[in-house]
């Protein structure tokens, strides 16, 4: 299969109760699907999937699904650091039907060595749900090497890696070694340079906010407009900046607060941001006529 374009990383709106608020991912899935987005991305770590239980984390895949009506690609957020864990999640989202692919974060916190990297992504590659890989060094302590990519890349249910190490040369190394395997960048900032040199989309949280727009923007790198790329890239640069001046996911939270799309509720350890955060956004979508 597949997989391009812009697949936005999505927030879990929580009601003010706390408990997953389903009719407002209701309307967020439907409103970037009319944006224009290629793909959806539910809980990954934008959707605080840390502090989902299970029950919760299956409905709203299984919600997504439904609300998005076949529009566009979904990726199931089923990773773990545990195996049997990432295999039930991956098991779940395979019965429930809909999901067109998996995104398996690398296994956090216990580090594991290349060998058992390379078992972790082959038994879920091996239960038949196509598998995007997600490097992410910065939150999981441990790199995706890139000799275990080009092993991992021999499987025919490991289509694509998303890449947010903030490398665009590991990038050239993986299209050089893994041609057929498709990149996604996991950074809006990273994103054009990264289309350059062989990605072919992003896993956007710059999505969650302006959906059409980041979707143009990825559609005209994309189509070798590299000037009217980098011009859309410069003209989005701030509000790539700013949705990561505070852990990701606050600040989008926080965007989509001001916006009205979703009530400003996390679930701890993550919290509300700064005032001076706070206004800095705010002043950011001000700036690109999200707000008024």
């Amino acid at each position: 299969m597949r997989i391009q374009g812009t697949i936005t990383a999505m927030v879990t709106p929580f009601g003010k109760d706390g408990a997953v608020d389903y009719g407002r991912l209701a309307e967020f899935v439907d409103w970037q699907c009319e944006s224009g987005v290629d793909g959806l991305c539910p809980v990954g770590t934008t959707g605080e999937s840390p502090t989902l239980d299970h029950a919760e984390h299956h409905k709203v895949i299984e919600e997504t699904i439904k609300f998005a009506k076949g529009r566009v690609t979904i990726i199931a957020g089923t990773g773990a650091n545990s195996t049997a864990e990432a295999v039930s999640l991956t098991k779940a989202a395979i019965a429930m039907g809909g999901a067109d692919a998996c995104l398996q974060v690398t296994p956090y916190y216990n580090k594991p060595n290349p060998e058992g990297l390379y078992r972790h992504f082959m038994t879920v590659a091996d239960l038949g749900l196509p598998v995007v890989l997600y490097n992410v060094p910065g939150r999981s302590g441990r790199e995706i090497p890139l000799d275990v990519v080009a092993r991992l890349s021999s499987h025919p249910m490991i289509v694509a890696i998303k890449e947010a190490a903030g490398s665009v040369e590991r990038v050239s190394a993986i299209k050089a070694r893994c041609p057929d395997l498709t990149v996604l960048s996991g950074d809006d900032s990273l994103a054009l340079p990264m289309i350059s040199v062989g990605a072919a989309g992003v896993i956007s949280v710059a999505s969650d906010v302006m959906p059409k727009e980041i979707s143009d923007f990825i559609r005209t790198a994309l189509a070798g407009d590299m000037a009217a790329a980098r011009a859309l890239h410069l003209k989005y640069y701030n509000l790539f900046h700013d949705l990561f001046i505070d852990t990701n996911p606050v600040m989008v939270k926080e965007a989509l607060a001001l916006m009205g799309k979703i009530d400003l509720v996390y679930r701890l350890p993550l919290c509300e941001t700064t005032a001076a955060n706070r206004a800095k956004i705010a002043e950011t979508l001000k700036e690109l006529g999200v707000l008024k």
